[in-house]
């Protein structure tokens, strides 16, 4: 491959501190360590600087993203197209290219990357490119003066970290994970705590108070550290910071401004070790269950369709002709607390899964929660998941205080229809919020008609290319006059144009509706004498009504 110049990247000196507020590639292995990535070849030095990472689809052209990382996914590292990207990504002044080696030869893929100037990284055949491109974001986020402080700091080893937190910040620090449950802490002994504190490290689990749920839902939504106040004089003051990882909610961090009073640099500190600390929440929630996070991050990609059900069974350890029925869980109120919600959902469906059967998932992906579980094809297959809902909403409801709706896919006979069973139970879960009166759990047959009216409006099937109609005139005459034409007319076609069920509903007399029907057939020409008018007026309202 010929030679691409391009500007060399910015590097550091490697014989002073790195106070530029970037992160190197030499501190980015440091942090991940060997066993998640290996530097096959780094022809600008291990010192350059890194930026943000880049998914890379092989037959797409590399997007400029200066000192960027490209994750190549799907690329094979003697390909030509991986090679053509190594050197498009030079050309676009990226630090470095990662692939996974698959067992192929990476003479020509290095060779390829020195030629270009960028560096070449490896990692594991069998890790989720999802959860690398959340601790290299981890990792670039916790960069600058603060990280220096934590380098000493095993990746993972949560106490010895909230005690050097606990020092930059100068107050008794605990990590918490988004339950609530107590994950580490500090005992600096001139730092003290008081009886909240005390009872959350006895019990590793903080106390249930009435104003938890409150002070969770503010320091979640919160940008940055959240103070609390508290009347109380026996408790002490509060500031909280969540730990996220892009948008992903790790956890928690809890400091003390008690005896000794927090300073005035507290708050600052407390946010840069969040950053630090969710790289160390990431590694060890990797270690200590690696196979379910690789599995739910596997069971996400097959719900996309962005994996095989080949492929998606070598992964989750099914085999890929499992009959499977995808169940959605979404929030009735979703903005009640999405972070915290979300993970005590996701929690409480775990164990409901594992009773279910060995081999049954769950996962979340676009704010939703997603149960896969192996079913058979009796008869009452379809009713025991149901079951399965009924009771998932229940325990949700009762013992994390928060309202779920569940949606209920197609079955799927082998892997390769997951994807569609996960549709569909997005489309039942769309079809009962849109719907006071529906129920908390449901399949596609309970709700076929409005999913199949949403499924026209999506696909705008009433949209047809003719000039307004007398539907659109009566909408834009309401609108214009605030008259309620349009819903006298739907009312009037809902009860098969018997005057007396549609006044009623309409909370009107039936005469008063059936002068209104008149100056609607004479106002919009509206011929209701015909079957085939009837139908498309009644279709149009319903669709509309459903849109707005």
């Amino acid at each position: 491959m010929p030679s691409t110049s391009r500007p060399a990247p910015q590097v550091t000196d490697a014989s002073a501190p790195d106070d530029s507020g970037g992160t190197t590639l030499r501190r980015l292995r440091e942090h991940l360590g060997p066993l998640v990535l290996q530097i096959e070849c780094a022809p600008q030095s291990e010192d350059v600087l890194i930026g943000r990472q880049v998914i890379h689809d092989p037959c797409e052209p590399v997007p400029a993203q200066a000192d960027g990382v490209l994750l190549a996914v799907g690329g094979s590292p003697g390909g030509a197209d991986f090679l053509a990207a190594i050197g498009q990504a030079g050309a676009a002044r990226y630090s470095a290219v990662v692939v996974k080696a698959r067992g192929g030869d990476l003479a020509a893929a290095s060779a390829a990357a020195r030629s270009a100037g960028v560096a070449l990284l490896v990692i594991p055949d069998d890790m989720p490119w999802r959860h690398l491109d959340a601790l290299v974001t981890a990792a670039t986020s916790a960069s600058g003066p603060a990280q220096d402080t934590y380098t000493s700091i095993g990746m993972g080893d949560l106490f010895p970290l909230a005690n050097a937190i606990a020092y930059q910040v100068g107050g008794a620090i605990t990590i918490e994970d988004p339950l609530g449950h107590v994950l580490a802490y500090s005992n600096l002994p001139h730092q003290e705590i008081d009886e909240i504190r005390r009872q959350g490290i006895l019990g590793r689990q903080t106390p249930d108070r009435p104003t938890n749920l409150d002070e969770y839902q503010r320091v979640i939504r919160a940008d940055g550290p959240v103070v609390f106040d508290i009347p109380d004089t026996k408790h002490v003051n509060r500031l909280a910071v969540a730990v996220r990882a892009g948008p992903q909610l790790l956890g928690l961090l809890w400091a003390l401004d008690g005896n000794p009073p927090l300073g005035e640099g507290a708050e600052a500190a407390l946010e840069e070790a969040a950053k630090v600390t969710a790289l160390h929440l990431l590694r060890a929630r990797s270690h200590r269950d690696p196979d379910r996070w690789s599995r739910g991050e596997a069971l996400a990609s097959l719900l996309e369709g962005a994996v095989s059900g080949r492929t998606a069974a070598a992964q989750l350890g099914i085999a890929g002709d499992t009959a499977t029925t995808v169940v959605a869980f979404a929030q009735a109120a979703p903005e009640e607390m999405p972070g915290l919600g979300g993970a005590r959902i996701v929690d409480l469906v775990g164990l409901y899964c594992e009773a279910w059967h060995p081999q049954a998932l769950c996962t979340t992906t676009g704010g939703l929660v997603y149960a896969l579980l192996p079913t058979r094809t009796d008869p009452g297959a379809e009713r025991r998941v149901v079951k399965f809902a009924e009771n998932v909403v229940t325990t949700v409801q009762r013992s994390a205080g928060l309202a779920l709706q569940a949606g209920i896919g197609v079955p799927a006979a082998q892997l390769d229809e997951v994807p569609n069973g996960r549709r569909t139970a997005d489309r039942v879960l769309r079809a009962l919020a849109g719907d006071p009166q529906a129920p908390t759990v449901a399949t596609v047959s309970d709700v076929r008609s409005r999913v199949t009216l949403m499924e026209l409006t999506e696909r705008g099937a009433a949209a047809v290319d003719l000039p307004p109609g007398p539907v659109q005139r009566i909408i834009e005459h309401d609108v214009e006059h605030s008259t309620t034409y349009a819903q006298s007319l739907l009312a009037y076609l809902d009860a098969f144009g018997e005057a007396i069920p549609a006044a009623a509903r309409l909370a009107v007399h039936e005469n008063t509706l059936r002068y209104r029907i008149r100056r609607i057939q004479e106002l919009f020409d509206l011929d209701l004498d015909d079957p085939d008018t009837r139908l498309v007026a009644w279709l149009q309202l319903r669709l509309h009504q459903i849109a707005g």
